[in-house]
Order: C-alpha cells, then sequence, then structure tokens
C-alpha cells in the first residue's frame, strides 16, 4: 500500500482528547505528599511541569528526587491517577472533531506515554478506536521523553503516512520536539499540561481549542 495523500494527526492523550487534568493534579499531590512536599494547583502545575518527569520534581524540590523516591513516588501517581480516571472523559468536542476528520478521508492516530496495557481499554471503552490507524501507549519506564516514541510510532505507519503531511496535536512542549524529531508538525494545545507562555516558547503554532488544533493542522498538512 503506498502512502496516504491525505493529512495524518497523531494525537496526544493525556491533556489533549482526554480531558484528566484533575486527576493528574490530584495524582501528581498524592506523590508529592509521600516525600513531604506541599500540594500545588493547576496553575502551578501548568507553570513548572517540563519532561522528563525528574527535572519537574526538581523544580519543587531544589534538588532532583533519589531514585528510591522516583520510584516510589511514580508508584504512588500511577495508583492514585488509576483511581480517579474514572471521573474523567474526553476533552469538549473531540468525538466531533474525530468523526469530521475521518469523514474528511484523513487518518488519525494516538501517540500517548500513557502505559500501552492501560490506554488500549480506556480508548476502546469511550468507543472511539475506530477512527484510528494505530493506538500506542508508552512501554519501558515512564518519566522519559517522547521523541523517539513517536519515531518508532511514525515508522511502524510508514506505508501509509507522511510524516512530511503528519502533525502531532498535543499539551506539552515535549510534543513539540517529538514531531520535530520525526520530521513531522506539531500544533500545541494550552487545555493540558502547560501555560500558554511555556508551550509559546516550543516555536510551533499554539491554539486554545481543539478546534483550532485541527484547522491549524489541516493548514500544516496542506
Amino acid at each position: 500500500m503506498g502512502k496516504q495523500s491525505g493529512a495524518h494527526i497523531v494525537w496526544d492523550w493525556n491533556g489533549t482528547l482526554f480531558h484528566d487534568n484533575d486527576a493528574v493534579v490530584g495524582a501528581t499531590n498524592a506523590a508529592f505528599a509521600v516525600i513531604g512536599l506541599e500540594p500545588i494547583t493547576l496553575e502551578q502545575y501548568r507553570a513548572l511541569y517540563c519532561v522528563p518527569v525528574p527535572k519537574f520534581y526538581e523544580r519543587l524540590m531544589g534538588r532532583l528526587p533519589t531514585q528510591d523516591e522516583w520510584d516510589l513516588m511514580d508508584e504512588v501517581f500511577h495508583r492514585y491517577y488509576a483511581e480517579h480516571r474514572v471521573r474523567c472523559g474526553l476533552a469538549e468536542g473531540a468525538v466531533e472533531l474525530l468523526e469530521g476528520w475521518t469523514s474528511a478521508g484523513h487518518s488519525q492516530s494516538i501517540l500517548s506515554m500513557y502505559g500501552h496495557e492501560e490506554l488500549l481499554p480506556l480508548v476502546r471503552g469511550l468507543g472511539i478506536e475506530t477512527h484510528f490507524i494505530r493506538v500506542d501507549g508508552r512501554t519501558g519506564p515512564s518519566g522519559g521523553s517522547k521523541a523517539e516514541h513517536m519515531v518508532r510510532h511514525l515508522g511502524a505507519l510508514a506505508d501509509a503516512v507522511d510524516p512530511a503531511r503528519t502533525v502531532v496535536i498535543g499539551d506539552a512542549a515535549d510534543d513539540a520536539l517529538a514531531a520535530r524529531h520525526a520530521g513531522a508538525r506539531a500544533v500545541l494545545y494550552t487545555g493540558g499540561s502547560h501555560s500558554r507562555a511555556s508551550l509559546e516558547e516550543a516555536g510551533v503554532p499554539v491554539v486554545d481549542t481543539l478546534h483550532e488544533a485541527v484547522a491549524e493542522a489541516h493548514r500544516l498538512a496542506a
């Protein structure tokens, strides 16, 4: 099968398609509590969050966590998140945007740093799996960058997708870095983990709604 002539979107999951800010900040504060750190607000989270995640913790602790601290915080974070994600859902308008992109003859996929075994049933349970030609979650340790995962993701789609006509839509500066690393473009969305100011430092278009993100993806992939 040759490459498609249409554009392709690689969607980020957490904080982009899946509106889970409350669960993420709650899980972060649960992880902080086990080593005696004060809780933070969503605004503080957006101002300080970065990848790799231990560097985010360093901004709050004044030092990198030890390996034992990281292991404990990571375990607490994921346990809390798993318990509270059930109250979260898709971002406003996401279903209509997915349907519209598919109806226009374009393709789309998901690449997330959320664990692969947890991601797949979540996507299926929300009834949107049929819109994606591939869904990849993280394999291996948590806390790192998405860049090499993006290269593998687009490599697995090489027969169907042209990176030059691919746009990554995400809520973190690391999404733009990963897109650039894989030869794709990026649009960053302010509704998730980063403040507008921090996203604008990535040097790619920054938008406030997913509707604007998809419109920008149309333009970039034209």
